[in-house]
């Protein structure tokens, strides 16, 4: 996987990241959701290395990145702290403007690095999701149905994380074959350690708490995404099932320029539809560069 690409464990401080980096041109971040590591990018970054520095870490918590301890309020594991150690690990590699895409729990990250550092991030792309005030203020029985799992990882621990850990392969069916084999043996390596699934529960903990608060303080203030963003979902996933007008509930959320739109393909788009994805990628991106705001 990655060829040409360099792997290394960066020290931040409050957490060590493990970030895979390589290519040249522009700098783009590419931030993975639940409950992947950095590999999941494995079939996408080498085409975007062609004219792009792409940056791939393991966010906190998952992967072979830190795992630090938690609190009462689970702001540890909150998005605006990822978003930070994202913010910190780009400028320690030189990056002090960059795009970023993030897919299902990264696109909150992704979306908290352009709500929080807007100086820094010349594009966001989210892949699969909405807001998450935005979600849980749309919940009713058909989300809570499809996305019962929100709700159940968020139970206090140990009980959610005992359930998973012995029950691993129905949790996450997830094949070779699907994945590729690299892939998924990364994932497989990751779910290994309990200390990932307690913090891949605390990343659900927070999520429906003080992330929802930052969400809804945001709102109350008028707070919105500056740079122009993409919006992209998986015709085959739930996301189209749960919302009618995905691309209306962004519009509350961007003030700079909006695409959104479908692709064809399940919920993890990078791994399944890597070509298609990386085409929108570009046309997105030429337009920042093209303006004078490249990354």
């Amino acid at each position: 996987m990655f060829p040409d690409f360099t792997l290394e464990t960066v020290d931040l401080g409050e957490v060590r990241l493990r970030v895979r980096h390589g290519g040249r041109g522009p700098a783009v971040l590419l931030v993975h959701g639940h409950p992947r590591t950095h590999t999941t990018w494995h079939r996408l970054a080498p085409l975007l290395a062609e004219d792009h520095t792409v940056v791939c870490p393991d966010l906190r918590g998952y992967g072979q990145s830190s795992k630090p301890p938690t609190d009462d309020d689970h702001a540890p594991y909150s998005k605006r702290r990822m978003a930070a150690d994202c913010l910190a690990l780009m400028r320690s590699l030189g990056h002090e403007t960059f795009h970023v895409v993030g897919h299902d729990r990264g696109g909150y990250v992704a979306t908290r690095l352009a709500l929080d550092h807007p100086s820094a991030v010349t594009h966001l792309t989210a892949l699969d999701v909405v807001p998450i005030g935005e979600a849980l203020a749309r919940c009713d029985a058909e989300f809570a149905t499809r996305w019962w799992h929100w709700f159940f990882r968020a139970q206090p621990s140990p009980g959610p994380e005992t359930v998973i850990g012995n029950n691993l392969s129905l949790w996450y069916p997830e094949t070779p074959e699907d994945m590729g084999q690299e892939n998924w043996d990364d994932f497989q390596h990751a779910l290994s350690d309990p200390r990932t699934i307690h913090a891949m529960c605390e990343d659900y903990r927070a999520g429906l708490g003080i992330d929802r608060r930052h969400d809804d303080e945001d709102r109350a203030a008028g707070r919105r995404v500056r740079c122009g963003t993409l919006v992209l979902w998986g015709t085959k996933s739930d996301l189209p099932l749960l919302y009618e007008d995905i691309a209306g509930i962004w519009r509350n959320w961007v003030a700079g320029e909006l695409t959104a739109k479908g692709i064809d393909s399940d919920h993890h788009i990078a791994e399944e539809a890597p070509a298609a994805l990386g085409e929108e990628l570009r046309r997105a991106w030429a337009g920042a560069e093209a303006a004078g705001h490249g990354a």
